[in-house]
């Protein structure tokens, strides 16, 4: 292994155990996508109201202040990522969360964000 720092004190079983449990590049880049899904302000909110309910692109739309189309455009990146799943009923489209994973990431997140403010 090609020494990288000044630090000759390479911690090899520990380097070992970590290289042999780290996922593949594509794996990473995947993760990476996932994540840059929630770092747009608008897609959040969207989430974070599907966390809370099911809702039209019609609801979504007013709540947010946003064009019809603009939030067609966020859930159509969103269904992409598998974050959103929808439903039709006559000629509306219902939203809400694609899986118990997202509304964990949702949670997870705001618990760590509640616990840095205290």
């Amino acid at each position: 292994m090609k020494q990288c720092c000044e630090n000759p004190d390479i911690h090899e079983a520990l380097l070992s155990s970590v290289m042999e449990r780290m996922p593949d590049e594509n794996m990473l880049i995947d993760l990476s996508d996932l994540f840059k899904m929630f770092s747009d302000h608008s897609r959040l909110k969207i989430l974070y109201a599907l966390y809370l309910g099911e809702m039209s692109v019609c609801d979504l739309a007013n709540m947010l202040e946003m064009s019809q189309s603009a939030v067609s455009h966020q859930l159509r990146l969103l269904r992409g990522a598998e974050l959103v799943k929808f439903r039709r009923e006559g000629k509306s489209v219902f939203y809400s969360l694609d899986d118990e994973h997202v509304a964990q990431i949702i949670h997870m997140g705001m618990s760590h964000i509640s616990e840095a403010i205290v």
